[in-house]
């Protein structure tokens, strides 16, 4: 049975990715998931199954180097897959030295963790052993309206705390692998959007506002523009990378679905204008009049676009989800799952973990 430690297992991206992982492989992998349970990790995103017997969870910050080893120490891990991140740009304009040690010197820590379990006398490392690091496409800085992509050769030019540190975090990696041909990959990705979102992120937002009638921000003059992936996709893409992927290699992924912001509130409203029933009261609340202009976010990228050709190329892995479909499935799982989402907005998802773990 193949072993993998997750890093920020209990966050959006990385809990979609478990969940994807179980449904693909059952019973025929290990999950170790690593999860600090920062404001962003909510144990209710795996509480359908916390009781597998191949799913462990450990409360643990990845900057913690003692727990990160001991980890390693008492598991024979073959995968690791480091999602783990402060991740919010707004978060990082005010306080950028959380994310500068999370994300540089927690991935330090993951590396040379790994690096000691798996390294042989001869500076060789294990078979089979294999560290991907999840990255964004925001390392490569801001893009013109009008055209243009992001490749894996796109020189980085980050623009904000956080997509600085995780830039800094990308180039340990790739010093990692070039130094000491320490077997990993990187992947850099889209906005992603699907079940499980904290609520300060766009798509979430809008759609929780929305339907309590409450204003719609939006930056500036709304047109900046992100591609969007599904993150289901995203999870598909991780997993192809680390069973096909050439080692040492980067991958960028990326949906080729470019929305500009504004166009995103559209698309929510008029879909769930659609999909809410004529006797649910929250229907007459949705309508564009809540939409409000704010400040534009300082440093704000104008525009995000990757060209997943290499992906596509050499592993096979596309986006299966187009948007318009991607929205109504995150819209019909905030509707069954809409006390999850009172949990988040009340902050009480963070006794999650005291009840269910504590005195386990």
């Amino acid at each position: 049975m193949r072993t993998y430690l997750v890093t920020g297992g209990a966050g959006f991206i990385g809990s979609n990715y478990i969940h994807y992982m179980f449904r693909k492989y059952d019973t025929d992998i290990r999950i170790i998931n690593v999860d600090a349970l920062t404001y962003a990790g909510n144990l209710e995103n795996l509480k359908d199954i916390e009781d597998r017997e191949n799913y462990t969870f450990i409360k643990a910050d990845i900057c913690d180097k003692d727990a990160i080893a001991g980890i390693f120490a008492e598991n024979d891990i073959d995968r690791v897959v480091h999602f783990a991140a402060e991740s919010h740009v707004d978060r990082s304009i005010k306080d950028p030295e959380v994310f500068v040690r999370t994300n540089v010197l927690g991935t330090a820590v993951m590396l040379n963790c790994a690096k000691a379990a798996w390294e042989l006398p001869d500076g060789s490392f294990r078979a089979d052993k294999k560290f991907l690091h999840v990255s964004t496409d925001e390392v490569y800085g801001s893009l013109e309206e009008d055209g243009g992509y992001f490749y894996e050769t796109t020189p980085y030019a980050p623009r904000s705390p956080y997509s600085a540190s995780k830039a800094g975090s990308d180039m340990l990696v790739k010093a990692y692998m070039d130094t000491y041909k320490f077997p990993a990959n990187i992947t850099n990705c889209s906005n992603n959007y699907g079940p499980y979102q904290f609520p300060e992120k766009l798509i979430p937002l809008i759609i929780n506002n929305a339907l309590q009638g409450k204003k719609l921000p939006v930056y500036g003059d709304g047109r900046n523009v992100r591609d969007w992936l599904y993150v289901e996709d995203h999870a598909k893409a991780i997993d192809m990378v680390q069973e096909k992927g050439r080692l040492f290699e980067t991958y960028n992924v990326g949906g080729h679905n470019e929305k500009q912001n504004i166009e995103i509130i559209h698309i929510i409203l008029d879909t769930l204008r659609e999909m809410l029933p004529d006797s649910d009261p929250r229907k007459a609340l949705v309508n564009e009049d809540l939409i409000t202009y704010v400040e534009d976010r300082k440093g704000h990228d104008r525009r995000y676009a990757i060209a997943p050709d290499k992906i596509r190329a050499e592993i096979g892995w596309e986006p299966e989800t187009m948007f318009k479909e991607g929205i109504r499935r995150t819209i019909q799982w905030f509707f069954e799952h809409e006390d999850w989402m009172r949990n988040v907005t009340s902050g009480d998802y963070q006794k999650y973990y005291e009840d269910m773990y504590r005195n386990r």
